[in-house]
């Protein structure tokens, strides 16, 4: 019997000695190798963003000529654009069939570009408005 567990023995005491060979690790040194590369990768997003950015900015030697002032979509698939080209207004749809100009605006393009502000809202009733419309209610 003492014969079978000599091995096990041996064996057990040889993981133990490979426990004790085994190098101790710096959990502070790899604490900051790991965050410093963290920060490196983050470090290398924030550039290429900021490198997406500046080379989006560039245009073509002329300028562009159409822009995209508004889009509204009007169903799944269909969309209504308002295109700015060469000082005119277009209003074409755009949908599974292609694009279809719906019209062409005459005149002066109005250099202002931005919506008159919205109507101001009415303002919301208070609390007890709202409970006292529902007490009533049957």
């Amino acid at each position: 019997m003492l014969a079978l567990l000599a091995p096990a023995a041996q064996a057990a005491a040889a993981a133990a000695a490979a426990a004790a060979a085994a190098p101790e690790i710096n959990v502070g040194a790899e604490l900051l190798r790991v965050v410093l590369s963290l920060a490196g990768i983050i470090a290398l997003i924030f550039a290429a963003g900021w490198l997406s950015r500046r080379l989006a900015g560039r245009t073509a030697p002329g300028g562009r000529r159409i822009r995209c002032v508004e889009t509204l979509a009007v169903g799944a698939r269909d969309r209504v654009l308002l295109l700015e080209a060469n000082g005119k207004r277009l209003l074409v749809g755009v949908g599974q069939g292609g694009l279809r100009t719906l019209h062409v605006f005459d005149g002066e393009v109005a250099t202002n570009d931005e919506p008159a502000p919205p109507a101001a809202p009415a303002p919301a009733p208070g609390f007890a408005e709202l409970l006292a419309r529902w007490k009533r209610t049957p």
